[in-house]
C-alpha cells in the first residue's frame, strides 16, 4: 500500500434494524436510568427481548468489553458490530449516542 492509499473501512449496516432516537427533556444521571429507558422501549416492540450490547459514553465503555479492535483515538463501534451479528433488531440511541443500546426479539 502506498502512502496515499488508506483502508476504507464501511459503517455498519443497520438496514432491518427499527433505530428509535430519545432526547429527554432533562439529562440522564447515569447508565442506570439509560437502561431502564430503553428497556422501556424494547418491551413495547417485543414480548420477549434480549440486550445484546450497548455503550455508555460518559465511562467510555462498550458491552461486551474489548470488542473494538481499533486503539485509543478512535471511536468504540465494537458493541455496534456485535449487536448486528448477534440478531439484533432495536437499537435505541438516547441523548445522541452517550448511551446506546441493540435489542433482539426472543422467540420461544
Amino acid at each position: 500500500m502506498t502512502d496515499n492509499q488508506s483502508c476504507s473501512i464501511k459503517p455498519p449496516d443497520l438496514s432491518g434494524v427499527e433505530i428509535v432516537n430519545l432526547a429527554p427533556e432533562q439529562p440522564l444521571a447515569g447508565y442506570d436510568q439509560a437502561a431502564a429507558l430503553a428497556k422501556a422501549e424494547a418491551q413495547k416492540r417485543f414480548e420477549d427481548y434480549m440486550l445484546i450490547s450497548w455503550y455508555d459514553r460518559d465511562r467510555d465503555f462498550e458491552s461486551p468489553p474489548n470488542t473494538s479492535e481499533r486503539g485509543e483515538g478512535f471511536a468504540k463501534d465494537g458493541y455496534i458490530h456485535y449487536g448486528l451479528s448477534h440478531g439484533a433488531t432495536l437499537k435505541v440511541d438516547i441523548e445522541a449516542g452517550r448511551f446506546v443500546f441493540f435489542f433482539s426479539p426472543v422467540e420461544w
